[in-house]
């Protein structure tokens, strides 16, 4: 089933290399002077509703190359530009180059990026001759852009609580990697607010080091604005051949992946879902993981030293919820609203903040 599931994920592609070239510019004119026309540039345009896959599907060969200036003649002494290539990516990509160094981001619909710039055409400068493309191959990054990230381990829960709280239809089964892919649902409010939250694929021990499927899904979460961690009350167990983890231990544990992945992670804003309390014992175990939570200094010895996390998480509100009846799912989709809310509010007034700074230094 794992292998199955390995080769299902390939299907979802977030990482794209292409060859991008510039057009030729046009030939000049020597004998009245006349200059070519500059090459075609290549631009990558962000545009909803596109995924990598489907660049992959319909450009096979993924090289995008622009057309060449026109010559200068006695007609036209000024050749014409090259036609512009373009080609329509999804929000939320990085461009990196050969190197894996960031040359770009598109994060917003009808974002543009100089892929690769046209050559110049032939002139007196160039003794008439015209010069090529810029060419290169570059890599397009997929980082998903959501409000939230779902967080937690295989089992948790998170597909059905997206299914619950949004539009969208996740895969759900009973068994370990049933997300294999991102999925994206979005929260609507009755005042037509609406929230993006992305199902993270499930975490295991070790993802930071790519174990499992880890960074292909933990670069996923540095795009989201805040973090909703979901955990099995009962606690976690990958296979029989791994170590039971307690729910306390299991956020100590997602903790530390994420903080052994990129140090920032822990600091983003996050709130705590702990799933099927509809189970039996669930409200002394409940009991119990609140207890953990108000003091986890005195509970960190539960976990072998390499396990435990620099820092804890601090949670914003914890809320008890079943996906399976319901419970406090509202609750929920009220906390990660205020959250939201709250967030955006803190980035206004900073951003206030520095306005009126710059006003009174340029005063």
């Amino acid at each position: 089933v794992l292998k199955l599931l390995f080769y299902q994920y390939s299907n979802f592609i977030d990482n794209l290399r292409v060859y991008v070239r510039g057009g030729t510019g046009g030939m000049g004119y020597p004998n009245l002077g006349g200059e070519g026309g500059r090459g075609g540039d290549v631009w990558f345009v962000a545009r909803e509703r596109t995924t990598l896959k489907s660049i992959r599907e319909k450009y096979p060969q993924k090289r995008f190359v622009a057309e060449t200036g026109a010559n200068s003649s006695v007609k036209a002494l000024k050749g014409e530009k090259g036609k512009d290539r373009e080609i329509h990516v999804p929000l939320g990509i990085s461009v990196l180059d050969d190197d894996g160094k960031q040359i770009g981001e598109l994060n917003a619909a009808g974002e543009r990026f100089l892929a690769a710039r046209g050559g110049l055409g032939g002139s007196l400068a160039t003794n008439f001759l015209p010069c090529k493309g810029q060419r290169r191959t570059v890599h397009l990054d997929l980082k998903l852009i959501a409000d939230v990230g779902l967080v937690g381990f295989p089992n948790a829960g998170k597909s059905s609580l997206l299914s619950k709280i949004s539009h969208a239809k996740p895969e759900i089964a009973n068994y370990a990697f049933t997300t294999i892919q991102p999925e994206l649902g979005k929260i609507m409010y009755a005042d037509y607010k609406q929230i993006s939250v992305a199902d993270l694929p499930g975490l295991i021990e070790g993802a930071h080091a790519n174990k499992g499927m880890g960074h292909k899904f933990l670069k996923h979460v540095e795009r989201t604005k805040q973090l909703l961690l979901v955990v099995d009350i009962s606690g976690f167990q990958l296979s029989v051949k791994t170590q039971f983890r307690t729910a306390f231990e299991t956020i100590l544990l997602l903790t530390k992946e994420l903080e052994l992945y990129k140090e920032e992670l822990v600091t983003k804003p996050a709130l705590l879902a702990i799933n099927k309390m509809d189970l039996p014992c669930a409200k002394d175990n409940l009991d119990e993981l609140m207890a953990q939570l108000a003091n986890p200094q005195d509970f960190l010895h539960l976990l072998e030293e390499e396990m435990i996390p620099a820092n804890t998480l601090e949670f914003r509100e914890v809320i008890p919820i079943s996906t399976y009846t319901g419970e406090g799912i509202e609750e929920l989709k009220t906390c990660l609203r205020k959250s939201i809310d709250e967030q955006a509010e803190q980035v206004n007034e900073e951003y206030q903040k520095k306005k009126l700074l710059l006003l009174q230094t340029s005063k």
